[in-house]
């Protein structure tokens, strides 16, 4: 149980961490197509964080609080935001997304039965969806960049 614990606590820093840069990406974004799908990406990683933070209960744990080494991801993406625009934030997002699907998938593992089943079948399609989400999104930007 103590490892399913670990693992539901690192992926819910990542999720406390996804939430945190989507809320930075929001503050820097005009665009109202853009804001709007990135408010919906930040709606469903609030959902996962709950999620996972009941999980992380129901287990006995207490869950993490903060983004963690993970809180270090949002500040490079207020960073690039600032600095390289919209175009640069989308793809730091989808950076995010990356890695966050990619713990989800190797992670599962760690688990015990009733956890990995409740990430494979409550949790992981949201991170699908927002990964698909968000290269969409850069593939429209690459575009417009041409």
């Amino acid at each position: 149980m103590k490892d399913t614990v670990e693992k539901l606590n690192s992926l819910l820093q990542g999720e406390i961490s996804a939430v945190e840069t989507y809320r930075i990406a929001l503050g820097k974004i005009k665009e109202p197509q853009v804001s709007s799908i990135l408010s919906d990406c930040q709606t469903s990683h609030t959902e996962r964080v709950a999620i996972l933070s009941r999980m992380v209960t129901e287990c006995g744990g207490t869950p993490a609080e903060g983004s963690g080494p993970w809180g270090a991801f949002a500040k490079a993406v207020e960073g690039g935001a600032a600095v390289l625009g919209d175009e640069a934030a989308v793809g730091s997002l989808e950076e995010g997304e990356t890695h966050g699907l990619q713990s989800y998938k190797t992670g599962i593992d760690k688990l015990d039965s009733r956890a990995a089943k409740i990430i494979e079948t409550q949790v992981l399609p949201g991170q699908e969806r927002t990964y698909k989400m968000i290269t969409d999104l850069k593939r429209e930007f690459s575009k417009i960049a041409k």
